[in-house]
């Protein structure tokens, strides 16, 4: 019988994560030994916007893109080899129906993908599959694209969205190393409306939000938390993990599901 795989939102930030001696890119390290082995992944990220339709990787081999500037060479030479995952293609038209989803073999791994995926499986042997986040979407449609997605989860596919609660790197040169209040706020707002699963409050801001305003800027990155909260199953519990805030960037992370694997780390779970 195939396991149930969790779905994930986690926070990726910076590029240097990946090369420095950090708290959340060792609990990702942790973590990924203690999840259930998925027979693939599907990664929304964040670093691939489209406007119009939905795209999916669909390379045999997708190559690995170094979407950054100005970075050491260390970074540029990490690669992340996983194969593509052609049934889960299939899975995917099926299941998306009028909402518009496109093959793309001309994207490959991002940041966003490998960014996560290299400290939870550095193997880079079980078959991936990355999704843009489409502008031309609401925030409802991007919920119910997650929720027509979400057997997946019963067939072994583990959903992974991949950015950031707060995300806004114009102000984040000016607030590094302190704690604004604006950033805070939203950061614990947000995560009550996950673990209450209140979707409006999580879609729904007012014109005069400041706060939500200066931590969704773009919406890129915020975008893709709606996909492992869209994804959710009945019955999940909510775990929070590497929920850390330097000035204008939170690294607040989500599974949803079966939360063992957080409590086996020190990590306590929100409410079911």
């Amino acid at each position: 019988m195939t396991q149930t795989m969790p779905s994930l939102f986690i926070g990726h930030g910076s590029p240097m994560t990946m090369i420095t001696d950090n708290p959340e890119r060792r609990f990702l390290e942790a973590l990924g030994p203690r999840l259930p082995r998925p027979e693939a992944i599907l990664t929304v990220t964040a670093h691939w916007e489209t406007n119009g339709a939905t795209h999916v990787s669909s390379g045999a081999r997708p190559r690995t893109i170094h979407d950054f500037r100005g970075f050491p060479q260390e970074l540029y030479d990490m690669q992340y080899p996983a194969s593509g995952a052609p049934d889960l293609l299939d899975r995917i038209d099926a299941l998306s129906g009028d909402l518009p989803v496109t093959r793309d073999a001309s994207w490959g791994f991002d940041h966003g993908v490998w960014g996560v995926l290299r400290p939870l499986f550095p193997e880079a042997d079980i078959p991936v599959v990355a999704m843009s986040v489409n502008h031309a979407l609401s925030a409802e449609a991007h919920l119910e694209l997650a929720a027509r997605l979400a057997p997946l989860r019963r067939e072994g596919v583990m959903i992974v969205g991949s950015g950031n609660v707060v995300h806004n790197l114009r102000l984040y040169h000016a607030t590094h190393g302190t704690r604004p209040d604006w950033a805070s706020e939203f950061q614990q707002r947000v995560t009550r409306a996950v673990i209450a699963d209140d979707r409006a409050a999580l879609t729904r801001f007012a014109p005069g939000d400041q706060a939500a305003a200066k931590a969704i800027n773009s919406a890129e990155h915020y975008l893709p938390l709606l996909y492992a909260l869209g994804a959710k199953l009945e019955g999940d519990e909510v775990g929070v993990f590497n929920d850390t805030l330097d000035g204008a960037l939170t690294m607040t992370s989500y599974l949803f599901g079966d939360t063992a694997p957080l409590h086996a780390l020190g990590e306590p779970a929100g409410a079911a």
